[in-house]
């Protein structure tokens, strides 16, 4: 029997105003799945994740998690996630291991002995008041709160926000752990190397549409390889071979180094004429995440399409209309 996905979405729209922020975005993440949601800012990724926390009711389409409607089921499905968004929001008068305790209670369970390796790990001192928190401990907050928890989801919303890269990697063990548990992770960034470490999956998401979804090695698969040879004939006749793009040559020791992109599927038939013309060196190297995001994104970067998804950075939507408050970071 097939194990029902953690997170389905299907053919899911969401507007407001006159800007379609989802248009029939598709999304599943399996049990046990890391899932990477890859998009610049406005592509609307975080409309879809309040579409599943139920803070919007989306326009058509469903959202699924663990089967239950995410509007209609919303405080049961709760009891089995934990959220981190990317920007928390703390009680000012509370320490930080106070907040921590009450997300905790909220819940009912909260594993006393991981919560204390967490802060360890994290660095962070949970006497200090809330209020007196940089940014980068708001976030530690969320996310011992969150590691903390037995949960079957775990829903980060650009959540290592603030942290330095010494704490990114402490992040990157615990999102690793908790999958090797079988906990369920959406992780919503636009950060590519931190997606690339840790991501089972990937979609890509621009203009509220799923451009791509796959495994990195199938994305990869579609996509081309960056090849850098040393010939000793004359390399035309490899700029000439279907699949091959961009080719460049320039001499070298004992021949010409060429440089080109290859379809993956020709390969094998580049490799050959490589070889008739006396190949004495060659390096290969598939695809990066960054370079499968700037295939869909490349003609908008670094400037983000801020108009398709209505995820302006100050909160506010189009037509003056407000969007729901981001909540408080860990279960709900």
């Amino acid at each position: 029997m097939t194990a029902t996905p953690a997170i389905e979405i299907h053919d899911l729209y969401k507007s407001f105003g006159s800007v379609q922020a989802l248009d029939g975005l598709h999304l599943t993440v399996r049990p046990g799945e890391v899932a990477g949601f890859l998009g610049p800012n406005g592509a609307g990724k975080s409309t879809a994740i309040r579409v599943l926390l139920g803070l919007l009711r989306a326009d058509s389409g469903t959202a699924r998690l663990f089967g239950g409607e995410a509007w209609r089921d919303a405080v049961a499905l709760h009891r089995r996630l934990a959220y981190v968004p990317g920007d928390v929001s703390l009680w000012p008068n509370l320490t930080g291991g106070e907040a921590i305790d009450f997300l905790g209670r909220l819940r009912g369970t909260v594993d006393t002995k991981r919560k204390a390796d967490l802060l360890e790990r994290f660095e962070l001192d949970p006497t200090k008041k809330a209020r007196t928190y940089s940014k980068g401990n708001r976030q530690k907050v969320a996310l011992v709160a969150a590691f903390s928890m037995d949960v079957d989801l775990l829903i980060l919303d650009e959540p290592t926000s603030g942290l330095d890269p010494l704490m990114e990697a402490v992040f990157t063990e615990y999102v690793r752990e908790a999958a090797a548990q079988g906990t369920s992770v959406l992780l919503s960034s636009h950060i590519l190397h931190e997606v690339e470490k840790v991501c089972d999956t990937v979609t890509i998401i621009r203009n509220g549409v799923s451009v791509e979804s796959g495994t990195l090695d199938e994305l990869r698969h579609l996509t081309r390889s960056n090849v850098t040879a040393v010939v000793a004939g004359d390399p035309s006749p490899v700029g000439r071979l279907a699949g091959v793009h961009d080719l460049t040559a320039v001499p070298a020791d004992g021949g010409t180094r060429v440089t080109f992109d290859v379809d993956n599927a020709q390969v094998g038939a580049v490799m050959s004429e490589l070889t008739a013309l006396g190949l004495q060196s060659l390096t290969a190297a598939p695809p990066s995440l960054e370079e499968l995001f700037m295939r869909h994104y490349g003609d908008v970067l670094p400037g983000a399409d801020t108009s398709a998804g209505a995820e302006s950075g100050d909160g506010t939507l189009p037509d003056g209309a407000t969007r729901p408050a981001r909540g408080t970071a860990g279960a709900r």
